[in-house]
């Protein structure tokens, strides 16, 4: 069967992978679900998919990444930048020296710089796995925003330390003080790339949009362009094009914020985005269970190692692996909150230590995902003499093995220890979206006090149009409270979810009589896909509402 036809496969499989865990009766994690249909793929004995490792890290990475950026809160990331700097940046550190010496202890025929550019890769986390493990039992949303800050700064530092550590494995050395240098280049120039790239495209975009107007199709193609474009041009420079990546995306969401573009443009753009961001995790899961037979006998009969090896001595490994990386981030969050604590008294605060079930649960949140996957898959083929890699496909074992068990563990042990638990709630949070709405829906009425009348105006219309104006100006003073009239903003809130209600349903039969008039003839396909996709957005706009 050709490639073409496995691919096809593997997506129809992604798709399949989101009504089983839908149906399934335990509580299975998407990823989990994904890894075994790639198995069942690779059992019908089609011939695997082989991508080259550029060209496998460049196709899922920058997407994936500028995702993360563009989307994670910024508000959680800058509150909690302290806990989260410490877990990317030294939970990482601490990971790569910490899990680097003990897979050298497990397994001294890998090299030593084999087992960090292994531990390197290990150290990133991955948020879509464990969002999709908390799924029926949420997570706290602060603890939320801090892995996924977390996942986004060390996704970057942990590819840096691999490229590095695959560097010393091909050349033989390591230098502190170059790899110093060029670490501050790369990093600096990366960010640089990302932001300069995503502005000057915002720039560009903006201008066409003004002389020639805004054209949605062109416009999300190429929102989806710069991440690769992004990190091309880093690459190009020598610098780093994961953090190019991340950078473009935290760009691009504050470019967002200018609000120039099209509602329906950026309505299509978020579909677009979600569906891209599915696929290429599916798809790489997917990916990981069709290879992961091949990756098995790889390991149990490679050459490059003179151990005896069997399943046993392989799940072994992956065993203890995983659970050091689970008492090494255990231990890296005790003693960096035991030393906020001792920091925050000394400086004349109360320091808080969080509950030990809140410690436990951080700890096995570190689920390792599409980030490991990819990145391991990028080791090269051979050293520059043309000698195998050392130590590469049971370095590509092991980072599977690890990927499916930390998923196992955290799908288990995750929602016991969460369940239950209960914590204060985000006031400042809740204050604030009301501070918001109470501004929005002020601007919203001065707005209606001098909008004047639109072109065309006919006067003997005058009472229609007033009576519009009216209706719309009595929906936000029933937002602010009422207009005055004593309404308890809880009442408010219910009586927009009333309204919520009713819209939905008036939308839904708004729809489905289009629907039955095209089918019998009785409207043109084009002018009711036309009229279908004016209720799709206005409900979009409700069932966001409702979402949040």
């Amino acid at each position: 069967m050709g490639e073409v036809a496995v691919v096809l496969a593997m997506l129809l499989a992604v798709v399949a992978s989101g009504y089983v865990v839908r149906v399934l009766p335990v509580a299975l994690p998407l990823p989990l679900v994904q890894i075994g249909l790639g198995v069942a793929i690779a059992s019908l004995g089609w011939h695997p998919v082989r991508l080259e490792p550029h060209t496998f890290f460049i196709l899922f990475l920058p997407p994936l990444l500028f995702l993360d950026g563009w989307r994670i809160p910024k508000v959680g990331l800058f509150r909690d930048k302290g806990v989260i700097l410490e877990l990317a940046l030294g939970l990482v550190l601490f990971t790569v020296v910490g899990a680097g010496f003990l897979i050298h202890w497990l397994i001294p025929e890998l090299p030593l710089a084999v087992s960090f550019a292994l531990a390197a890769i290990l150290a990133p986390t991955d948020p879509v796995a464990v969002g999709s493990i908390a799924a029926r039992v949420p997570i706290p949303p602060r603890l939320m925003h801090i892995l996924e800050g977390e996942s986004l700064l060390n996704d970057a530092s942990g590819l840096v330390c691999f490229r590095f550590a695959v560097a010393a494995a091909l050349t033989g050395s390591f230098s502190l003080g170059s790899a110093a240098l060029t670490f501050l280049w790369v990093a600096l120039a990366g960010i640089a790339t990302g932001v300069l790239l995503t502005v000057g495209m915002a720039s560009i975009q903006r201008l066409l949009a003004k002389r020639f107007g805004e054209e949605p199709g062109a416009s999300i193609l190429l929102n989806l362009l710069l991440p690769f474009g992004a990190y091309m041009a880093a690459e190009r420079l020598e610098a780093s094009g994961i953090l190019a990546a991340v950078a473009a995306g935290i760009t691009m969401s504050y470019v967002e914020l200018g609000g120039r573009a099209l509602a329906t443009t950026r309505v299509r753009r978020n579909v677009v985005w979600d569906t891209v961001q599915f696929a290429l995790n599916g798809v790489m899961f997917v990916l990981l269970g069709e290879q992961l037979p091949d990756i098995v006998r790889a390991a149990l009969q490679g050459p490059d190692l003179p151990v005896p090896r069997d399943i046993w001595w392989l799940a072994g490994n992956a065993l203890a692996i995983s659970l050091g990386l689970i008492l090494l981030r255990l231990s890296w969050v005790w003693i960096s909150l035991q030393l906020s604590r001792m920091a925050a008294r000394r400086a004349g605060r109360e320091g808080i230590m969080p509950r030990k079930r809140l410690i436990f649960a951080t700890s096995l949140a570190g689920v390792r995902g599409a980030i490991t996957l990819a990145g391991i898959l990028t080791l090269p083929l051979a050293l520059p003499g043309g000698a195998p890699f050392p130590g590469r496909d049971l370095a590509v074992f092991l980072a599977s093995a690890v990927i499916v068990v930390s998923l196992v563990v955290a799908s288990i042990g995750l929602p016991g220890v969460l369940r239950g638990l209960e914590l204060p709630p985000e006031t400042a949070a809740e204050i604030e979206e009301e501070r918001a709405r109470q501004a929005a829906a002020l601007a919203a009425l001065g707005a209606i006090d001098t909008a004047g009348h639109p072109d065309p105006y006919d006067e003997k219309d005058a009472d229609i149009h007033a009576s519009a104006a009216e209706q719309v100006r009595g929906l936000y003073q029933h937002r602010l409270g009422g207009g005055g009239d004593g309404t308890h903003p809880a009442r408010v809130r219910v009586a927009e979810e009333a309204e919520r209600h009713y819209r939905l349903a008036a939308l839904a039969a708004e729809r489905k009589v289009l629907q039955q008039m095209a089918r019998h003839g009785q409207l043109s396909d084009e002018t009711a896909r036309r009229l279908v996709q004016e209720i799709d957005l206005v409900e979009a706009r409700y069932r966001s509402a409702d979402a949040h």
